[in-house]
């Protein structure tokens, strides 16, 4: 399996973008909001650039694919504690605002680096057709 290096995925700068700024946003929080929200937050964001890494060093296209279900997963994990830190008073409106470019592009962008692992798994696979020949036949 031939892969770009993990730091040079374009899905996973966008992931670490989003994940420096939602750090921004959580670091001044009052200490409760921190160890409650806040820790969650920072964890699923950063467990969606995390699983990209993860998944390009695993040697396979479908340990790959795996780990980026996992980061879209995350993703969504992602979404609901903003939509938490929101309903709680934690971020402002112009807070959401600069987030939500970000949320709003890296959706269909794992999306699309999923399916692009995945027609590269059926690439990979070997056709009915073709069988080994060995000595007994």
């Amino acid at each position: 399996m031939a892969t770009v290096p993990f730091e040079r995925l374009e899905i996973y700068r966008l992931a670490e973008r989003l994940s420096d700024e939602i750090w921004g946003v959580v670091l001044p929080w009052d200490s409760f909001a921190k160890e409650t929200v806040g820790r969650q937050l920072v964890r699923a964001v950063d467990s969606i650039g995390a699983n990209i890494a993860e998944g390009s060093g695993r040697g396979s296209f479908q340990d790959n694919r795996r780990f980026v279900r996992i980061a879209r997963g995350s993703l969504n994990e992602t979404k609901h504690w903003l939509r938490r830190a929101f309903t709680r008073g934690l971020l402002t409106k112009s807070q959401i605002a600069s987030l939500k470019p970000l949320l709003d592009e890296l959706a269909p962008r794992l999306n699309a680096y999923l399916n692009s692992i995945t027609r590269n798994i059926t690439k990979e696979q070997p056709t009915a057709n073709k069988q080994p020949i060995t000595n007994n036949q």
